[in-house]
């Protein structure tokens, strides 16, 4: 049994395997919750508000994944170092630890605040937006990232508490906030005049009254996490750590963010039809990718905590563990996609025609076997940023970034969509190995550094 305090999994004593499937179940979860919510609150803009509302968030959600998602980065970095902090025992590091974490996720949130509102717009003409749907685009958007504070708040608790090994406690907030979030939609939605900014009015708050929970959890039963007025001096040696870490992550999430966004440009040059197959294929590809996603997010914690701690041989067999898990689910998802693939199209489309039908069910069998390779690439690079390596994860995204590129300009062209089939494939081998190298000569590993 493993050794827990609370809803806290051990990650530092005992079964390996064990707790890291036990510490990424309610990731798993989570991710699932939210994807599911997310589909339906794609669902009631489309139904209740219309084609065209639906077409404005589609249009701000590149602006978004850019601004935003580097705000909860920078969110995501600096859980890292917190977990690290966790791992050494040293309750004061770990305290002002969550200080500056606190310090930079507001004041980059503040940052992101002021782009977004001056930006948004200028941003949605750059892209072609069309005229019918600019104004709406802009009202969510620039609703949604007036608070954005507020999803740095809850990203950035939810991240505090996974460091210390609990997991648990953040799937029950998101469940809360998911539902209420829907409840607000159809409310703000269907009920009001309020439009397409009522879908960014009901998530804002909802993630709102998770972050006061989420505090008040913290405050309640993990006071290890509570900083007091001394913790706020600046450390600059943990400053430029935390800030480094936290930029990194970031500009790795822009990076894979503007890699898709030129793949899905040349996508569009192949027809609707291809489009649609396409984004089918991807829902259903995000569904099975939560397996490989959830263990990678444990992979950075368990890392993370064990590498404060000096656990050198630990960290090596858990990856070892980890490659081993992704072959065996990667082998079942493969076998699950090869019966039903054409059947999820369907049912997922609403559509009966045969090129949506054949492109998402070829794109799904394909890429299926290669989660393996996606796993350990998730896997390699959080370990790698858990170590405290900030340019080699961020390397792998330029690699990324680059071949989409590549295949965009050069292949795409020539092989149409069976270029789109093996594009993100072949990069993924290229990125596990530059990866897997990188993990297997680091100094710390190696016992060429000393120290925790």
């Amino acid at each position: 049994m493993e050794k827990t305090r609370g809803n806290q999994v051990d990650l530092l004593h005992g079964s390996i395997m064990k707790s890291l499937v036990i510490f990424a179940l309610p990731i798993l979860i989570s991710n699932v919750f939210q994807q599911m919510y997310n589909t339906v609150d794609t669902m009631m803009v489309g139904n209740i508000l219309g084609e065209t509302a639906l077409a404005a968030i589609g249009a701000s959600s590149p602006i978004y994944d850019l601004l935003v998602g580097f705000a909860l980065g920078i969110g995501g970095g600096l859980s890292i170092v917190t977990a690290r902090s966790y791992g050494t025992g040293n309750r004061e590091l770990l305290k002002r630890s969550v200080a500056c974490a606190m310090l930079i996720g507001t004041t980059a949130a503040l940052a992101i605040t002021v782009l977004a509102q001056a930006g948004a717009y200028p941003l949605l003409q750059l892209l072609n937006t069309p005229q019918e749907i600019i104004g709406e685009a802009k009202s969510y958007i620039s609703t949604i990232t007036l608070f954005t504070l507020v999803m740095v708040a809850y990203n950035l608790c939810s991240g505090l508490l996974q460091a210390t090994g609990n997991s648990l406690a953040p799937l029950i907030f998101l469940m809360i906030s998911s539902v209420l979030n829907i409840g607000l939609d159809y409310l703000f939605i269907a009920k009001t005049d309020m439009g397409i900014r009522g879908a960014a009015v009901a998530t804002v708050i909802s993630q709102g009254v998770s972050v006061i929970l989420c505090i008040g959890y913290i405050f309640r039963c993990c006071q290890m996490l509570v900083p007091e007025k001394k913790h706020f001096r600046v450390d600059k040696s943990l400053f430029l750590e935390m800030m480094e870490q936290g930029l990194a992550v970031a500009f790795m999430r822009c990076i894979v963010s503007a890699g898709s966004v030129i793949l899905q440009y040349g996508i569009n040059g192949l027809g609707y039809l291809t489009i649609a197959g396409h984004t089918t294929a991807r829902k259903i590809y995000m569904f099975c990718n939560m397996p490989f996603t959830s263990m990678a997010s444990a992979v950075s914690t368990f890392v993370s905590q064990n590498r404060g701690a000096g656990q050198r041989e630990r960290i090596r067999r858990a990856i070892r563990s980890v490659i081993i898990y992704n072959i065996v689910m990667a082998a079942a998802v493969t076998v699950f996609l090869g019966f039903t693939a054409p059947a999820l199209v369907s049912w997922i489309s609403g559509s009966k025609e045969t090129v949506i039908l054949e492109n998402g069910s070829e794109y799904l069998r394909v890429v299926a076997p290669f989660y393996a390779v996606l796993g350990a690439v998730f896997d390699l690079r959080f370990a790698l940023q858990g170590l405290g390596k900030k340019i080699l994860p961020l390397v792998s995204s330029l690699i990324e970034f680059i071949g989409k590129i590549l295949f965009v300009v050069i292949l795409i062209p020539h092989f149409q969509y069976q270029a789109v089939i093996f594009c993100e494939p072949a990069i993924w081998c290229v990125m596990a190995v530059q990866l897997a190298y990188s993990f297997l000569t680091n100094p710390y590993l190696r016992g060429e550094e000393t120290g925790k």
